[in-house]
């Protein structure tokens, strides 16, 4: 039956070639497209491939459902090193006061108030031949008494030092910063924020706050340039809001130039 069936094909088609031709590429084209919209068919009615279609970026077996909005990749790292203000110490809440110790060390101690540079240039006029290192333990305050502080120090010749387990934050690193030896011990706490400009509680803010806190961001970064320390330090400082800190790690301290590698030496004295 199919040899009887395969002659009269070929005869037909010996008989109409041109005929015979169109209607095999008709049948070609019918069913190319029949099987073209089945497969759209198949698609519509399968909701998985209909989702991604709609979300071809999202992939939810690699996305916790409870994950929070993603930040920035820019601030992550930041935002995970702010840590709050620190409080519970009433010493570092009072104005800074200065106490000179055996081994020609002043300690520094509390918060740096306006006036707070002339009391210690005071302090160094009265035993800045004694004087060798200056030990810091405050929470900061005044940028511009800091910065005058730090400045004489380094014209002094001056040590600066942070003992193990205390405290120097805010604008308390610009008077660390001036120490031609400059000494930080274990669990120390390093820590900068950003400036703000100083006004009375109830006074208006005005459009020359942005411009002085500008001013005393630019005085900072030329003074820690003078010093030799890399200004990434005053980097973090802008990026941290005001009442956070950025806190730096001991091998920080030492890539940035905030710490030297040691004590000065002292020569030793001939024993007898």
């Amino acid at each position: 039956m199919a040899s009887a069936l395969n002659r009269r094909v070929h005869a037909w088609l010996a008989d109409n070639p041109d005929e015979s031709i169109l209607r095999w590429v008709f049948r070609t084209i019918l069913v190319v497209t029949i099987v073209v919209l089945a497969a759209d068919l198949i698609e519509l009615n399968d909701p998985r491939a209909s989702s991604e279609a709609a979300s071809p970026q999202l992939d939810i077996r690699k996305e916790p459902t409870d994950a929070p909005a993603e930040t920035p990749s820019v601030l992550t790292p930041l935002l995970k090193r702010l840590m709050p203000l620190p409080k519970g110490d009433p010493a570092l809440e009072q104005p800074i006061s200065l106490e000179l110790r055996g081994g020609g060390r002043l300690y520094a101690t509390g918060t740096i108030t306006p006036g707070s540079a002339r009391a210690f240039t005071d302090e160094v006029e009265r035993h800045g031949e004694y004087i060798k290192t200056i030990v810091l333990n405050s929470p900061g305050g005044s940028v511009a008494d800091a910065l005058v502080m730090g400045r004489l120090i380094r014209a002094r010749k001056f040590s600066t030092e942070v003992e193990p387990g205390k405290t120097c934050v805010s604008s308390c690193p610009l008077v660390l910063a001036g120490g031609v030896e400059r000494r930080v011990g274990e669990r120390a706490t390093i820590g900068v924020h950003q400036v703000a400009a100083v006004r009375a509680a109830n006074a208006v803010r005005t459009d020359n706050d942005m411009s002085l806190a500008q001013n005393v961001s630019a005085r900072c970064q030329r003074y820690l340039a003078d010093m030799g320390i890399d200004l990434k330090v005053w980097v973090h400082a802008m990026e941290t809001p005001h009442d956070q800190l950025f806190t730096f790690k001991p091998d920080e301290l030492k890539t940035l130039n905030l710490v030297t590698s040691g004590p000065e030496s002292r020569p030793e004295k001939p024993r007898s």
